[in-house]
């Protein structure tokens, strides 16, 4: 009887959304009532092409294109188009501009955190010194190793490619031991209780600590924060939840670190980062992107994340068996909501690998967050396993290390929550079925 009670409560908490479904008839139609309409998925820049949009409840991956610009990052981006500028006297304008925005001794923009990794790294190993920028990768006679605290990481290519030794120390209780006369820089994508412990130190020696907080936005508050706590060089993507250009990332701290940072950097012809170029109108997008975030009111954000999850759980635990928990991921100092549906595999006939697969397949795609990671090199997750970038409250491993679909709120539109919670629906209900026929 109680089993009853609860799949009916499910089933009148759903009947409303499934009510907005159904007055247009078919699930065809519904899509229509989007920001992104049918016509959209259907015949678009992409399509003509033979490529298919889709739907990103995925979150910020580089390979799903990250994200969507933010308004007014498309206008900065127009309107910086229209002009020519010395790209030196920007980088510096940039620079002063993002020190009164984060409190931060000075900054400037990058093609992406990687970009921000190998500039900060020259900067690190090779100083302003032209001779000595010329010379690299070749470090003969620079102090020449960077101390990989918390592990390697499938972006460390970064860092090497400066001509950096990598050296690893898996906790800060390691790292004292692992410092010596040659070590150039610290870097680690640890949590703040981490960072701080090591800021004592790394300060104490003297060597620059670089910390990677690629998607470490929102909140915009970090990018203060770390300012606050001394952090020497550290880096966000402004691709990714910030919502500027998708290539580009934001480089913040000492501003002796960061002028040599630009002298390692494009536009300077023979500098390691010439190949890593940012255009006028990233730098612009990227600056404008900090400027709206600095205006935005988290909390009504987050409080219509939660709404759209919501909807979706609703519509997918209408299905008898199927469960929904809306969660923070924890240690990610992120502050959007995640969404995780469970069912029994085996009862239902269903992995979560295939469900994926089917939400794929379909019309519109649309990309969840499962335990994969298309865009890993092989043998990347054996050598330098990708960190967990926080855990599900109560039930252990989440995002790529959990076996449960996940659904990110970060990047889905008004109205695709519908879409999605109806397919979510769709695939658990007729696996339900084939199952209870078997």
């Amino acid at each position: 009887m109680e089993t009853n009670r609860r799949v009916f409560m499910k089933w009148a908490a759903a009947l409303p959304l499934l009510g907005t479904i159904a007055v247009r008839g078919t699930f065809d139609r519904a899509r229509a009532a989007v920001t992104r309409n049918l016509k959209d998925f259907d015949n678009n820049i992409y399509t003509r092409i033979g490529v298919r949009p889709l739907i990103n409840a995925r979150g910020h991956w580089t390979y799903l294109s990250s994200t969507l610009e933010l308004a007014e990052v498309r206008a900065a981006s127009e309107e910086a188009s229209q002009y020519f500028v010395d790209i030196f006297e920007l980088n510096h304008a940039v620079g002063k501009r993002l020190a009164e925005l984060t409190g931060s001794e000075f900054g400037m923009i990058t093609a992406g955190v990687a970009a921000a990794m190998a500039a900060g790294t020259a900067a690190c190993l090779a100083g302003s010194d032209p001779n000595k920028i010329w010379q690299l990768p070749d470090t003969t006679g620079m102090k020449s190793e960077v101390v990989m605290l918390g592990g390697r990481t499938a972006f460390d290519s970064a860092i090497r490619i400066a001509g950096a030794k990598l050296v690893i120390a898996k906790t800060v209780d390691e790292l004292k031991n692992t410092i010596n006369a040659n070590t150039a820089m610290v870097y680690t994508q640890l949590g703040d209780d981490h960072v701080e412990k090591a800021l004592t130190i790394t300060k104490g020696a003297g060597i620059p600590l670089f910390l990677d907080r690629a998607g470490g936005i929102p909140p915009i508050e970090a990018m203060s924060r770390y300012a606050r706590m001394g952090v020497d060089l550290y880096s966000f993507s402004g691709g990714k939840g910030l919502k500027g250009p998708m290539c580009s990332g934001v480089l913040l701290g000492r501003k002796d670190l960061i002028e040599s940072a630009m002298a390692n950097y494009c536009p300077w012809e023979g500098a390691i980062g010439r190949p890593m170029k940012v255009g006028k109108e990233e730098i612009m997008g990227c600056l404008a992107a900090i400027e709206a975030w600095m205006k935005y009111d988290l909390k009504d954000m987050y409080a219509n994340w939660t709404a759209q999850l919501e909807r979706t759980k609703t519509l997918a635990e209408s299905v008898p068996g199927v469960t929904g928990e809306i969660f923070m991921p924890a240690g990610t100092g992120q502050q959007f909501p995640w969404l995780a549906v469970d069912w029994d595999e085996r009862a239902f006939g269903l992995t979560v690998k295939q469900c994926w697969q089917k939400l794929r397949e379909g019309n519109p795609r649309i990309e969840v967050l499962i335990n994969n990671n298309p865009s890993a090199v092989p043998g990347v997750e054996e050598q330098a396993p990708k960190q967990s970038a926080g855990a599900r409250p109560g039930k252990g491993g989440r995002g790529p290390n959990a076996e449960t679909l996940q659904i990110i709120s970060l990047n889905i539109e008004p109205g695709q929550e519908l879409i999605i919670g109806k397919r979510l629906r769709d695939i658990l209900k007729e696996a339900r079925r084939q199952a209870s026929k078997a």
